[in-house]
C-alpha cells in the first residue's frame, strides 16, 4: 500500500514538473481555441477575431476548432478532459457555464474542471421576428400569438438556453403560447428565419444585428433595463412593463483545471493586449458584441460573474424540471 501511493505520488511529481517546464516555455506551438457551436454564430464570430490577435500578441497560432452539439457540451467537454496545458481553451458563455449545469447530465463540473482566463465580450437577448410576420411591436406580436392558437414557431439554440427560459417567462407573462424549435447553433436558426421557416427568436443580440440593419429581420424588443447601445431605437421589455426577463450573453475564456497559473497569466496578458487593440475593438463593435472594461478582463472577474449568475438562474433551472436527455 504504501509504495503504491509513493509511486502515485512520484507521478504526480513529474506530471507537475513537466507542465512548470512547458509552462516556461509557452507557447511553442500552434493553440486550439474551441467553438462549442457551429461556425457563423455570434460565439464563432468573436473567437475568430481573438484568436487572430490573441496569436499575434502570443507569437505563435491560434486556430478555431467548431464541435458543437448538445448545447455546447460536447466542446465544452473535450476541453474539460484534455491535457491542461493552455494549448486547448474554451469560449463560453451564459448558457455553457451556467445553464448546462441545470439543464444537462454533465460529465464535468462548469466551474471545478475549468480555470478562468478572462470576461470577454456581451450582448443583450432581443425579440425579432422574420420580416413578412405581420407584426411591428411586442404588442402586435402578443396578439399574433394568440391568433395562432399556440401554432406560432419560436427558434431556440439547444434546449434549456437562455434565450428558451426568456421565451418561456414571456409567454407565461402574457398568456401566450407558441411551439418551440431547438437548433444546434445560431447559423441555422437565423437561416430558417430568412427562409419564413421560423417565425422568431429570443436570439442573441450580436447575432441578428446585420440582419435586422439589412431590413431581413424586425427587432421588437430588448431584454435588458436600459436600451442597447448598438440599436437605440429598439425598446425594453422593462419599459413595455415586462420586468425581470433580463438576460444577457456574456462570454468568456477558460482553460482546463490544473492549468499552470504562469501560464494563465500569458494567456490573460494576451487578452488584455487583443481587447484593447483599436481593430479588435472595432470589430466586436461591428457585430454588436461589447468588450467588458478592463478592470473586469481577470480571472478573478470571470469567477464572479459565473457564481453570480449560477445564483441568479441555477434555482429558476431546477425548478422548472426541464431537462435534455
Amino acid at each position: 500500500m504504501r509504495k503504491a501511493i509513493a509511486l502515485t505520488f512520484a507521478l504526480l511529481a513529474t506530471v507537475a514538473a513537466t507542465l512548470m517546464a512547458q509552462a516556461q516555455n509557452f507557447p511553442s506551438r500552434t493553440i486550439t481555441l474551441i467553438v462549442p457551436y457551429p461556425a457563423g454564430g455570434p460565439t464563432d464570430t468573436i473567437a475568430r477575431i481573438l484568436a487572430e490577435r490573441m496569436g499575434t500578441a502570443l507569437g505563435q497560432t491560434m486556430i478555431v476548432e467548431n464541435i458543437g452539439g448538445a448545447g455546447g457540451s460536447m466542446g465544452v467537454g473535450r476541453v474539460a478532459h484534455t491535457t491542461p496545458d493552455g494549448y486547448m481553451l474554451i469560449i463560453g458563455h451564459t448558457q455553457t457555464h451556467v445553464f448546462n449545469a441545470g439543464i444537462l447530465k454533465l460529465d464535468y463540473d462548469v466551474v471545478k474542471d475549468f480555470a478562468p482566463i478572462s470576461l470577454l465580450a456581451d450582448t443583450p437577448i432581443w425579440i425579432v421576428v422574420r420580416k413578412s410576420l405581420p407584426v411591428d411591436d411586442v404588442k402586435g406580436l402578443i396578439a399574433h400569438l394568440k391568433s395562432q392558437n399556440g401554432k406560432a414557431t419560436m427558434g431556440t439554440v439547444g434546449i434549456g438556453s437562455p434565450s428558451e427560459f426568456a421565451a418561456r417567462i414571456f409567454m407565461r407573462e402574457t398568456g401566450t403560447s407558441f411551439q418551440l424549435v431547438p437548433y444546434r447553433g445560431a447559423a441555422p436558426l437565423i437561416q430558417d428565419m430568412l427562409g419564413d421557416h421560423i417565425d422568431f427568436a429570443f436570439g442573441q443580440a450580436a447575432g441578428y444585428i446585420t440582419n435586422v440593419e439589412a431590413g431581413h429581420f424586425k427587432a421588437l424588443a430588448v431584454l435588458q433595463p436600459k436600451r442597447w447601445w448598438a440599436a437605440p431605437n429598439v425598446p425594453t421589455l422593462d419599459e413595455l412593463g415586462f420586468k425581470d426577463i433580463d438576460v444577457t450573453f456574456w462570454h468568456g475564456l477558460w482553460a482546463p483545471k490544473g492549468t499552470p497559473p504562469d501560464v494563465i497569466a500569458k494567456l490573460n496578458a494576451a487578452v488584455r493586449v487583443s481587447l484593447a487593440d483599436a481593430t479588435v475593438q472595432d470589430r466586436f463593435k461591428k457585430v454588436g458584441q461589447e468588450i467588458w472594461p478592463i478592470a473586469y478582463q481577470t480571472p478573478e472577474a470571470l469567477t464572479a460573474q459565473q457564481m453570480a449568475q449560477l445564483d441568479k438562474w441555477l434555482p429558476v433551472v431546477l425548478e422548472s424540471g426541464i431537462k435534455a436527455e
